[in-house]
């Protein structure tokens, strides 16, 4: 939708980019309190808090196939508040389990609510801005990483004030349900392509869009098991505060954004960038593999940070997107469904990884990790070709 009139769902994408923010915090929070988690759920190890992360994926690929429907035939407003009652429920829960397999339960209520969100907010952001929805969609993972780079702050203080870990969870659950209010009265715009036959028939194949969908999947992977994995790898190497590194990687994505969106979309096709910065993923976890320092850590998670997820997730769906400008929720909700098979899959085989390998566990997953982003890589190829 585009005006030079003052946008009148401007206050709409704010409360929309704020789930995200909070979103940033759930996708992350888990990972940074496993420790406290598993005493907390009777665990002997933070393996069992793994395990839990991974129902996050599950749950957003139970609910996928059904929240893209939903979107396009109910209206974005009817996902989103879906998405923000069980992401409030799943804090809620997650604080108050007394166990890892009641926390499973919760953690794919999160994941389910993650699935709604995704096919609210990226839709609505692209009807929102028109032309320029692919650029503000960015602007969603921003929301997130802001999330990512606050959230050890938060720990810091709550640790400082001797505040239990589960106030942050209870703060969330409140921030993410006042929001919720708000979506209930802001307006949302018309679904692009009205409520004619096109919407609810058949979406078909279009050139590159397989291709696409598969880096929903390796994109993911190359952030997500670097975000869950990156404190014991550091530990391993000599970080003196591990919990830094996901301070320093959420300040790369946030930078990535900011140039991507600023810059390198106007100066660059999308397609360039998307085989460009998986290779800047894969410098960034070869140099870590190879040199074992806490230096090379904290490079790595800035390059990934910036190149894996700063933002490549998020221009794949808006490129996908523009394939089905008709089917916005449907081909979200194909994207992403790779996206939680990679949640899922790659987290419970990190887990695995971790155990198999014992202390060198961190090393044998950057290099699984390594494979997964060169496929990436392979695929963004093979789709600039079939663009070209």
């Amino acid at each position: 939708m585009e005006t030079h009139r003052r946008n009148p769902y401007i206050c709409t994408a704010l409360a929309l980019y704020f789930t995200y923010f909070v979103h940033g915090i759930g996708v992350s929070i888990l990972s940074q309190y496993k420790t406290e988690l598993a005493g907390a759920w009777g665990s002997g190890d933070v393996a069992a808090v793994l395990g839990v992360i991974a129902a996050l994926g599950l749950g957003r690929l139970i609910a996928l196939p059904v929240a893209g429907p939903v979107s396009d035939r109910f209206g974005r407003k009817t996902s989103g508040l879906i998405g923000v009652v069980l992401y409030a429920l799943f804090f809620l829960g997650a604080a108050l389990s007394p166990s890892a397999r009641v926390a499973y339960i919760w953690a794919l209520a999160g994941g389910i609510a993650n699935s709604f969100l995704d096919t609210c907010v990226t839709p609505s952001i692209l009807e929102i801005f028109g032309s320029r929805g692919p650029r503000a969609n960015m602007f969603t993972k921003f929301a997130m990483s802001i999330g990512q780079f606050a959230l050890p702050f938060m720990i810091g203080f709550a640790a400082r004030t001797q505040l239990s870990f589960r106030a942050l969870f209870y703060g969330m659950a409140a921030l993410i349900a006042i929001d919720g209010v708000l979506l209930l009265f802001l307006p949302f715009p018309p679904k692009e392509g009205g409520k004619g036959k096109d919407e609810t028939g058949a979406m078909g194949i279009k050139k590159g869009a397989p291709a696409l969908v598969a880096m929903g999947f390796t994109a993911t992977a190359t952030f997500i098991l670097w975000l869950n994995c990156n404190q014991e790898l550091g530990a391993l190497y000599g970080v003196a505060d591990p919990s830094k590194i996901q301070s320093v990687y959420a300040l790369g994505t946030i930078l990535a954004i900011l140039a991507t969106a600023g810059f390198v979309l106007k100066k660059m096709r999308e397609e360039d960038v998307l085989v460009l910065y998986p290779a800047l993923c894969l410098a960034a976890l070869a140099l870590v593999y190879f040199v074992r320092t806490p230096l090379s850590v904290l490079v790595a998670a800035f390059l990934i940070g910036y190149g894996g997820a700063g933002g490549v997730l998020q221009l794949v769906v808006a490129t996908a997107n523009e394939l089905y400008p008709r089917h916005k929720g449907k081909i979200t909700s194909t994207v992403m469904i790779a996206s939680s098979v990679a949640n899922y899959v790659v987290l419970d085989a990190a887990a695995r990884i971790s155990r198999a390998a014992g202390a060198e566990g961190p090393v044998y997953v950057v290099l699984f990790n390594m494979a997964i982003t060169a496929a990436g890589i392979a695929l963004a190829l093979y789709f600039r070709k079939q663009r070209a």
